[in-house]
């Protein structure tokens, strides 16, 4: 029987033949002038023994050079992986150093020593990772050495370092950990205390079916049907800043509410630097002012105090005397036709009144994993916080916009001041040092845009979190020196600025990313497992009550609290210690998606108003042709990017290293509590969340 031929080897040999053509010519001669001898020794009997020598030689040879040109092939397929590699990891650190040296958001000294601080703490986990991996592969987590009978020359070094450390750990490190986590486990308490009665607050609310009853109601007919004195003088101000993307529905909403032409102001604030947009801007107001609206256009050369001095600027104008109440809307809120017809009939007959406030409604609540987890926490707010306030101590905390001042109150607490971030609670508190009242109407609703990008939430939040902190250093000798009662003393030191602004991020932080990876290398120090998982979780179960079409978020949405700790912890730092970036403003990024569908809507709802003015159509042609333009560049030259968040991103090496000290402790809530959350800050830090900006 024939053998069959060995097709691999050929096919191999006619590669390497290609390769080297002279030296292969050379092997196939050689195997050719041999071919003879090879096949004689098949068909003769007997031979020579040194012609079979030979024969070996020459084939032992032709192997050894085969085999030698298979290494050779696999050393160039190696060697030129690794450069793969190295290139890839240069590429990688070197991108990762671009987009991370574009500072957090803001930078500032507390920022960059808190980055500082979280980076020992990285650096001093991860040996202590490796210090317990040694011991826990000696044995020593089943019978750790002890220093009485430990010593150099039995155990070791290492032994003798690990029993010492053991010494140290239980006697001198674990009970001050200790102290400071039972401190943090009281402040979570004390705050989840508050949480619950402001759920218990608002079911009473809800089962006793409690709302503010205004004075009298709008008709829905004919404005004629009510006496002129029901229609005060009402001022609409739109502060606004660089808002290319969202100034024309703001305007639009606002020029169309259902009240009388000659009983409203609309005053258009802008502060925009940027030369096109003030353009773009002044247009939509000229264009609102050939259709019989009364709005002015406002520029300020100087832009001092951000919105406060925008605001504070605008009440200066001689014209404002003439005016009872001021709305005020940013410039991405879009009010119904009928919101001063909702909200002006409050102050009717209650003299007492200086805020009506009304409750956010977002566009885009559905659009990314960021802004659902934004819609679970400000639906809470308003739902619980604002609604039980209003309703029990007529006192809140003013959101800014979407809401109605008595400009009387507005003057007599001292109108708007530029000392802080938060200009609309810090002119809240002092209204309510002089007495005056807020109610909230839950079911009045306005329209706004959540940021889409965690860079721009992140902005926002350490505006929201360091703001308090300036406020309450800046008010906290006025609280005390003013004539209200007491109790309302108690409420605004206590629960509205210590519980709520300072405590809240202080424990949530110091517990969750401090304290917990800490018991893992410091066992005597112990956190139950009812504080990092149980009551959390009954929290997050009451927070996502009022957006029950969110609760299968519910566990990103505490992972993603807890992540938002460090950056709502920095900004409190920032704002009680008074650091640089804590007085900086920085407007939050709107995207304006709904803005060309709203404004098909407005144009719809203006078609009786243009057809019954002899205007033509061409000088009232809203900004829908400019704004598809801008969607088209937007779109054609928007490059997105991620970028990197440092102390994000050391905190979830922390996370994730003590999960792993967890694991050889054989901790299961604690484990994987640690891993999910260590995960979570990866994400973030990523910023593998919500949209990316250009």
């Amino acid at each position: 029987m024939s053998r069959t031929p060995n097709y691999e080897f050929q096919e191999w040999w006619n590669k390497q033949r290609e390769r080297n053509h002279d030296e292969h010519l050379l092997e196939k001669s050689d195997y050719l002038s041999t071919s003879p001898a090879f096949l004689s020794v098949e068909i003769r009997s007997s031979g020579s023994p040194g012609d079979r020598m030979v024969d070996k030689d020459r084939a032992r040879t032709r192997s050894a050079r085969q085999i030698s040109w298979v290494w050779l092939l696999k050393f160039q397929q190696i060697a030129g992986s690794l450069a793969s590699i190295t290139n890839g990891v240069v590429y990688l650190i070197r991108t990762a150093n671009r987009r991370i040296s574009s500072p957090d958001s803001p930078a500032d000294s507390a920022s960059s020593r808190l980055y500082r601080i979280i980076k020992v703490f990285l650096i001093v986990v991860l040996l202590l990772l490796v210090f317990e991996l040694v011991a826990y592969f000696n044995g020593w987590h089943f019978s750790p050495p002890s220093v009485s009978t430990a010593s150099a020359e039995v155990l070791g070094m290492i032994g003798f370092l690990y029993a010492n450390w053991l010494q140290i750990r239980a006697n001198y490190l674990a009970p001050p950990l200790q102290y400071l986590t039972n401190l943090c486990i009281v402040l979570f308490l004390i705050q989840s205390v508050d949480r619950l009665l402001l759920m218990f607050g608002c079911f009473w609310i809800k089962f006793r079916r409690l709302k503010p009853i205004a004075a009298f109601e709008y008709s829905s007919s004919d404005e004629n049907a009510a006496s002129p004195e029901d229609y005060p003088m009402v001022l609409v101000q739109i502060p606004m800043c660089n808002e290319r993307e969202v100034y024309q529905q703001s305007i639009a909403a606002v020029c169309i509410q259902d009240w009388p032409k000659d009983k409203m102001l609309v005053q258009v604030l802008d502060d925009s630097d940027e030369l096109d947009v003030q353009q773009l801007i002044k247009a939509e107001v000229q264009k609102w002012q050939q259709r019989g609206v009364r709005i002015l256009y406002r520029h300020r050369l100087i832009r001092t105090g951000y919105k406060a001095g925008n605001l504070k600027s605008a009440m200066g104008c001689d014209y404002v005397k003439d005016y009872e109440f001021v709305a005020i809307f940013d410039a991405d809120f879009q009010p119904g036709p009928d919101f001063l017809k909702k909200t002006i009939p409050h102050f009717k007959g209650n003299d007492e009144l200086a805020l009506v406030q009304t409750r956010w409604s977002f566009v885009n609540k559905d659009e990314n994993l960021l802004t659902r987890l934004q819609n679970i926490n400000l639906s809470f707010h308003f739902e619980v916080e604002q609604q039980v306030n209003g309703m029990f101590i007529n006192f809140f905390g003013f959101n800014g916009t979407a809401g109605v001042w008595r400009i009387k109150a507005l003057e007599e607490c001292g109108g708007w001041l530029e000392r802080t971030t938060v200009e609309d609670m810090d002119v809240a508190v002092r209204a309510h040092l002089c007495g005056w009242k807020f109610i909230y109407l839950n079911d009045v609703k306005c329209l706004c845009e959540l940021p889409e990008s965690y860079e721009a939430y992140k902005k926002q939040q350490h505006r929201w979190h360091s703001g308090p902190m300036q406020l309450f250093r800046l008010c906290f000798s006025d609280i005390l020196k003013s004539k209200v009662s007491w109790k309302k003393k108690a409420n605004l030191i206590f629960l509205f600025f210590l519980l709520r602004k300072l405590v809240l991020p202080f424990y949530s932080f110091t517990l969750f990313c401090i304290i917990l990876p800490l018991t893992m290398f410091l066992p005597e120090a112990h956190l139950p497992a009812w504080v990092v998982c149980y009551v959390p979780g009954i929290m997050s179960i009451l927070n996502i009550l009022p957006a029950p079409r969110s609760f299968p978020f519910l566990v990103p949405y505490l992972l993603f609290e807890n992540t938002m700790s460090v950056t709502k912890f920095n900004a409190m730092i920032s704002g009680l210690f008074r650091f640089g970036s804590s007085y900086e403003w920085i407007v939050t990024k709107k995207l304006g998606r709904s803005s060309e569908n709203n404004l098909v809507a407005f144009e719809k709802e203006l078609e009786p108003l243009v057809e019954g003015t002899s205007l033509h159509r061409s000088s009232s042609e809203s900004g829908l042709q400019e704004l598809t333009k801008l969607e088209i560049s937007k779109k054609a030259g928007k490059h997105k990017r991620n970028r990197l968040y440092r102390k994000e991103l050391a905190l979830a090496f922390i996370l994730l290293t003590a999960s792993a000290r967890s694991l050889l402790s054989a901790q299961g809530i604690h484990f994987y509590f640690l891993l999910f959350q260590g995960i979570t800050f990866l994400v973030v830090g990523l910023d593998l969340i919500g949209e990316q900006v250009s």
